[in-house]
């Protein structure tokens, strides 16, 4: 069979299959089976209802692992002429994660890996909910500006934990005695809990101990927390644009000061290729029209010529 044959045939399976996929019932009723595999999920938590409805129960699993298998085949299907785009979605790999390592025997010997891939099948609810796939593509984006968080509140705490030790390690050894201790009993502090006792305790010791919790209040709970939040809500509005642009189309240009859109490397070097090749054509065009002239000029020359010579 030649590839001729074999394309036409992936373009009709495509299309096919991406009819189904992308209709309203599909996605409402592939969600449907996700809620009501939640809600099996919550009923075997009680041993008397496992011990009575043992038999439904599998059954029930059965079904909805044959679902979610038919739902895959469809999403790869409607893909049967660009599989690499199925492959670039992290939700088709992780459906299909979910989906094939249900059938190994591994996960069938053992009951808690079971469990946890049947609980990891109603994760797959966010496919279906755009505002929990902002979210979570929100929380991935954020991460390495939490590193960043993580590494500057790690060293704020240090540096307070060995400060507090010095000064209140003997005074006040139940929170201070130790780095390990003092480190517990400031990131406590960070959410504002237990602060009046803490402060008040300070006072006792010195009252230059105000100081102490009063600038590590300012950078831990006020300057870490803003940080933190300023990350997380510049990973959000990145996720929903992400959101908003249309599946294999790039996002629109920005626009310059004079409203002017300005242009990626790709899209410069594309539209110079283009006018090049343009102008490759219009010289070519050029050239066959001088030459036409330069042969109907020699041609008129020549013909008065050769009149002249046989009159004579």
């Amino acid at each position: 069979m030649t590839d001729r044959t074999v394309a036409p045939k992936a373009h009709v399976l495509a299309e096919g299959s991406r009819r189904i996929v992308e209709s309203g019932w599909f996605g409402m009723a592939v969600f449907g089976v996700i809620i009501a595999n939640a809600a099996v999920l919550g009923v075997e938590t009680y041993s008397g209802a496992v011990e009575r409805w043992h038999t439904e129960l599998k059954t029930l699993e059965h079904v909805f692992l044959a679902v979610f298998t038919v739902e895959i085949l469809l999403r790869a299907a409607a893909h049967a002429d660009r599989p690499r785009d199925f492959l670039r979605d992290p939700w088709n790999l992780f459906d299909v994660a979910v989906v094939v390592l249900a059938f190994l025997p591994i996960a069938r010997e053992n009951a808690t890996v079971l469990r946890l891939l049947r609980l990891a099948r109603v994760l797959r609810a966010a496919r279906f909910l755009p505002q929990v796939r902002i979210v979570l593509a929100a929380i991935g984006k954020s991460i390495p500006g939490m590193l960043s968080f993580v590494l500057v509140g790690t060293l704020l705490l240090y540096v307070y934990a060995m400060v507090g030790w010095v000064f209140f390690a003997d005074d006040d050894p139940e929170h201070y005695g130790s780095i390990g201790r003092a480190v517990l009993t400031l990131f406590l502090l960070i959410t504002l809990d237990g602060l009046g006792d803490a402060v008040r305790a300070g006072l006792e010791i010195s009252r230059w101990t105000i100081v102490y919790f009063g600038s590590f209040v300012l950078f831990g709970s006020f300057v870490l927390v803003n940080l933190l939040i300023g990350v997380v809500i510049n990973s959000l509005e990145e996720a929903r644009q992400m959101e908003s642009t249309p599946a294999g189309r790039p996002p629109a240009a920005p626009a310059g000061p004079g409203g002017e859109v300005l242009l990626g490397g790709e899209v410069l070097r594309d539209r110079v290729e283009t006018a090049r090749r343009a102008l490759d054509e219009l010289q070519s065009a050029l050239d066959a029209a001088d030459g036409t002239c330069v042969c109907g000029a020699v041609e008129g020359r020549r013909e008065p010529q050769m009149t002249g010579v046989s009159s004579g």
